[in-house]
């Protein structure tokens, strides 16, 4: 029996598993069988004869288990655990399903002409029923099916429409789906004449279409070249879906890349030039037209307008072809020239660019003379709008005549083109007023630099302009200097000519970094010639620095951008020996002879010892190495060479240059070096800090200290602070320090000014305090303790009555029991377990409360007033200072819940002191910071109640000690105003900072700090009403300065911030609201308050509920007041008015 024979008798149920044997051999590629070849092989009635078997297989096995249930009868044998019968077997039929399916697609490959393909078609159509319930977990089988129709449709067999439509949805469903979907787009797109036969208006391809539109929100589709094909195919399926296409992709505009948006425009543009008749005027009007129109109106703060108008400016770059210019001309003549004119600016300014970006605009299709006359009537247009009343609009129009010039300049007459430079350049370049529109000229002649042949002209016209360097705005400055180096780089001109050399050096000096660069950038070449000798570059230094010094540091401070640091290092090494020239050293000859024969250019300048520029050089140099520093550090044996280099010349140049300049920069240079490279200087370095007097200027030793700390010799410095502080505190007893490292014996007096001065630059400075802090507890607990035992100089100060000439003074005394917490709280920030220095400043607290705070109050003996004088002011001083530091630990987030208590309590035991009230404006920092620790935060409640607590407590402490201070502010002001009112200014920024954090709290225990603001405001002005004895004195205030001068004060703080005005507001509003307010003159002296909030026009809504809450009270005294005395109506009458204008608002 031959094969097709055989496999003829295996297509029926009886030889099914035959069947699926044949087709298990098809799919082996071992296998020499091959169903295409047996099949292609059969006659004509043989071939039918085996559709007719296989459709009535089909039909039995779907009978036997339709598709709905072949998930379920695999899931029912998995639970059941049992053998299903063969033929009822899910995998059994799906695999049958796929062996038919493989035959029909065979077999439509091999179909001929004649063929009687009726079974073959009732095969499709059982399958086309079986694909519409196939489970999603049957991907082979579904690909299969897919692959038969879209086979079906291909061949053009019956019934096409139905399988094509079938096939098409299955490969649009896949596309989005799909990770890499190409092959299923190229699929789509070959399937895309499948549309042409659906109906669009039916509501049975809605689902379709609503897919098709879905493909434009996919980028897939953008970046594939056949998906793009497909989607400008989709313009021309249906008029109507055009609009419905463009509004999907208008809703989506905003969220697109501008990469999205060229893909979406190239399709725009392709489907307007592949479309004709209804399709192509559709097009024009209701996408093209309206992206034209939205490019136009919308603002230029739209996120869509961007992307607008990158759509219209791809239609503005194809220009050039005569179906373009007519679409152009046309979509533009009902809508371009109206907007030109329009009284909102921002649409001319859209409209101008959309103009020149077009220009010209016309009709290709029109007669030579009248282009000219539209082309004329444009410029015309193009020249008015450089005179626009707005600088958005002239800005635009110079970008749009800049433009034009470069892309027609050889089209238009010279006096045309001579005219709008002129204008631009001459008028618009000095525009007063607008910065915007003299950038725009600077900016936009860039592009005129494009084209060549406009360097006549503007090499003649550029020189107008040059004092535009020196424009009072700085982004002016930064595009006139772009401009330049574009002069620059194309050679229209010599920016010399343009520009002054002494004007851009004068420029580079003083300007900021950013114009600096571009100055930088334009001069590099000229003073820094790459390509010339190192001789030639020491030359041109010199020549800058005798030109302007100033510009000279800055120049060489950027040259590091503009070259490789091996020539920087050459630059560094070629002035060591010109300064060379400047000594007699015996040492390096070879160099010195070397500089002889290459640097007499610089030797006649130099030989005369100029100071001036020998101190610019090695300013020079340093500036130099520090751009370098980094480079030299990765490359050990260029930085070795140059530390040899200049170290064996180092101490002959601190002999030779001994002016201060050459001196500082010396040292400077000195301290990228090690201290073996320049071993006679820093041999000397610490005597030389050890020997500097009291008193010296910063610049003497600053220097110094950097010198040591990089070298790694911090720790000496710490020994020198240490050991003056130690030596300058009273002796109690002769002890000698035996852990003293072997030196040079040096006797000298202790310092201690000094010694803190030193200290502070070290602490101050965070590079060198990382070096000090590196050292390890050690020295540094040592320097801590030292500094905390300068606590006793000042019990001495504050005990004596007389000034002694031995002890340290008290200004010393105090900036190092300053230091002493401030390098406490370095100390605590940098241990990583325990809290010994926070307890260290918590031991100064108990100190200061239990020494300090005794000299605060009064004394009764008569003999101590007069000490007092003294000892008060400094007692006051000695617990600012420490608040002062307090307030900085706390700052920075060191203070935890035991030192916040203590300070808390310290800030209490002040202000119950006598004069404690001195020390209010330092107090209210400390209630600021620990109150901002515990801001709350409504998205992180706390969640452990002990927390919670501590938190209570707390800041229950900080609203009673804020009362205490509002209390002793109005004791001063009543027993010394004038003393009372310089203190309520000086508390004014601490005040200021603490409501703003106060106001965060809604609710206890911070909430009280604005019924304290708000009773003594109303107490005070109560009190002011009340002493009122005749009618004309009850005045409703309007401003602060009228209030009572507590009330004024804490007015003007409260009144500087909506958010503090908005809670002061509320506690109005809750007090009225309790009747804690009753009385007429309570009323009246909260609508004073109310008057004088009005009149600032800050938080009306809040006012307006205060005035409605006065209102509900105020009714009530109305029939009383008007026979009582005269006073009390005159405040009623006058509390109505002034309620009623609040209202008014």
């Amino acid at each position: 029996m031959s094969k097709r024979e055989a496999f003829l008798n295996a297509a029926c149920k009886e030889n099914v598993e035959d069947f699926l044997r044949f087709i298990q051999l098809h799919k082996d590629k071992t296998e020499p069988f091959d169903v295409e070849e047996v099949v292609q092989e059969m006659p004509r009635n043989q071939r039918g004869a085996l559709w007719e078997k296989l459709a009535l297989l089909l039909q039995d096995v779907l009978l036997e288990l339709p598709p709905d249930r072949w998930e379920q009868g695999a899931e029912e044998g998995r639970e059941e655990g049992m053998e299903v019968e063969s033929n009822a077997d899910p995998k059994h039929v799906m695999a049958v399903v796929d062996g038919v399916t493989l035959v029909a697609i065979v077999s439509i490959k091999v179909l001929e002409d004649g063929d009687t393909y009726k079974a073959l078609l009732e095969i499709a159509n059982q399958l086309h029923d079986v694909l519409a319930s196939l489970p999603v977990s049957e991907a082979p089988l579904h690909i299969h099916i897919h692959a038969l129709f879209e086979s079906w449709w291909k061949k053009g067999l019956q019934e096409r429409e139905k399988f094509g439509r079938s096939a098409f949805l299955i490969s649009l469903q896949k596309s989005f789906i799909l990770k890499k979907p190409g092959a299923e787009i190229q699929r789509v797109w070959n399937l895309h004449d499948v549309l042409l036969s659906l109906d669009y208006t039916s509501e049975d391809n809605k689902q379709i279409i609503d897919l098709l539109l879905q493909c434009f929100h996919r980028p897939t589709y953008f970046r594939s070249d056949d998906g793009k094909r497909f989607l400008v195919f989709l313009f021309s399926w249906n008029v109507n879906f055009i609009w419905v296409i463009h509004g999907t992709i208008k809703n989506q505009l905003e969220f697109t890349s501008k990469t999205m948006t060229a893909n979406i425009t190239e399709v725009y543009f392709r489907a307007w030039k592949k479309a004709s008749g209804e399709f192509l005027e559709t097009i024009e009007s209701s996408c093209i037209q309206d992206f034209m129109q939205n490019a136009i109106l919308l603002q230029r703060a739209s996120p869509v307008h961007t992307k607008v108008r990158q759509i219209v400016s791809y239609f503005h770059t194809r220009k050039g072809c005569n179906q373009v210019d007519k679409m152009l001309y046309n979509l533009y003549k009902p809508i371009l020239w109206k907007a030109l004119s329009a009284p909102n600016f921002e649409v001319r300014a859209n409209a101008t660019l959309l103009f020149t970006e077009a220009f010209p605009i016309h009709d290709p299709e029109q007669n030579i003379q009248h282009i000219d006359e539209t082309i004329q009537m444009q410029l015309d247009k193009a020249m008015a709008l450089l005179d626009d009343p707005h600088p958005t609009v002239r800005s635009n129009a110079i970008l749009g005549v800049c433009k034009i010039m470069a892309k027609c300049w050889e089209l238009l007459p010279p006096i045309v083109i001579t005219d709008f430079m002129k204008k631009v350049m001459m008028e618009l370049a000095f525009d007063s007023s607008s910065p915007d529109v003299r950038c725009s000229v600077f900016k936009c002649l860039n592009i005129v630099l494009d084209n060549a042949l406009s360097y006549p002209l503007l090499e003649k016209l550029l020189p107008s302009v040059k004092n535009s360097l020196h424009d009072t705005s700085e982004k002016v400055r930064t595009a006139f200097l772009d401009m330049l180096i574009k002069v620059k780089a194309v050679r229209a001109a010599k920016f010399w000519d343009i520009c002054n050399m002494d004007h851009l050096l004068a420029r580079l000096a003083i300007d900021s970094q950013s114009v600096s660069k571009r100055i930088v950038n334009l001069l590099f070449k000229s003073f820094l010639p790459v390509n010339e000798s190192e001789k030639e570059w020491c030359c041109r230094c010199i020549t800058l620095i005798q030109m302007n010094p100033m510009a000279a540091r800055k120049f060489y401070q950027f040259a590091n951008k503009h070259t490789a640091p091996t020539n920087i290092i050459k630059l560094m090494l070629a002035i060591r020996r010109v300064l060379n020239n400047c000594i007699q050293s015996d040492c390096d000859v070879s160099d010195l002879n070397e500089s002889n024969k290459e640097n007499s250019a610089a030797e006649n300048v130099l030989l005369g010892k100029d100071m001036a520029v020998v101190s610019s050089l090695l300013e020079i140099v340093v500036i130099l190495w520090r751009s370098v520093e980094k480079a030299l550090k990765n490359n050990e044996e260029a930085q070795k060479y140059t530390f040899a280099k200049f170290g064996n010349v180092m101490s002959k140049y601190f002999s030779t240059f001994q002016v201060e300049r050459c001196t500082v920069a010396l040292i400077q240079l000195a301290s990228f070096m090690p201290p073996s490279a320049v071993l006679t200087f820093s041999c000397g370095v610490l005597s030389r800090l050890r020997k500097m007097e009291s008193g010296a200027l910063p610049t003497q030793y600053t220097q110094l200290l950097e010198c040591m700390c990089s070298w790694g010799q911090a720790a000496n410095i710490l020994e020198l602070i240490t050991e003056w502080l130690t030596e300058a505190l009273p002796k109690q007893g002769d002890k000698t320090d035996t852990s003293r490292k072997v030196r040079i014996q040096e006797t000298t007096e202790a310092k201690p000014d000094l010694a803190l001065a030193y200290l502070d630059y070290v602490l101050s400075h965070t590079s060198l305090r990382e070096k000090v802090l590196a050292l390890g507890p050690g020295p540094l607990k040592q320097l801590h303790t030292v500094l905390g035992n300068w606590k006793s100089v000042l019990y001495i100060h504050l005990n004596s009555t007389s000034e002694d000439p031995k002890s340290p003074s008290v200004e010393v005394a105090l900036k190092a029991f300053m230091y002493h917490g401030r390098l406490g709280a370095h100390l605590q920030h940098n241990s990583s377990e325990g809290r010994d220095y926070m307890l260290s400043t918590e031991h100064v607290a108990a100190w200061v409360a239990e020494r300090v705070l005794p000299f605060l109050a009064k004394s009764t003996d008569g003999d101590a007033e007069d000490s007092q004088e003294k000892t008060q002011p400094l007692a006051a001083q000695i617990a600012e200072s420490f608040l002062t530091v307090c307030r900085d630990v706390l700052l920075v987030g060191l203070g935890d819940e035991a030192f916040k208590g203590q300070i808390l309590h310290l800030c209490s035991l002040i202000l119950l002191s006598e004069a404690g009230y001195l020390c209010i404006p330092t107090l209210l920092p400390i209630l600021k910071e620990v109150a901002e620790s515990y801001t709350p935060d409504d998205d992180n409640k706390q969640a452990e109640e002990g927390q919670e607590d501590a938190t209570t407590v707390i800041l229950g402490v900080v609203s009673n000690i804020f009362q205490k201070i509002i209390e002793l502010l109005a004791r001063r002001l009543r027993k010394e105003p004038e003393e009372g009112k310089l203190l309520c200014q000086s508390a004014i920024p601490g005040l200021s900072e603490f409501l703003q954090v106060a106001q965060a709290w809604k609710v206890s225990p911070l909430s009280g700090v604005y019924s304290t603001l708000f009773a003594i405001i109303i107490v005070e002005k109560r009190h002011m009403i009340q002493k009122i004895t005749h009618p004309v004195e009850v005045i409703t205030p309007d401003s602060v300065e009228e209030m009572p001068p507590l009330s004024s004060v804490l007015l003007s703080v409260i009144l500087k911030s909506p958010s503090v005005t908005r809670a002061f507001l509320t506690e109005v509003c809750s007090s009225l609201n309790s009747e804690a307010i009753s009385s007429l003159t309570e009323l009246a002296a909260v609508l004073h308050v109310l008057a004088v909030v009005r009149h600032t026009g800050q938080s009306k809504a809040g006012l307006k509920s205060a005035a409605i809450s006065v209102q509900q009270h105020l009714h009530k005294h109305a029939v009383r007041s008007v026979d009582s005395e005269d006073i009390q109506r005159v405040v009623y009458e006058s509390s109505v008015k002034t309620l009623n204008e609040i209202l008014d608002l």
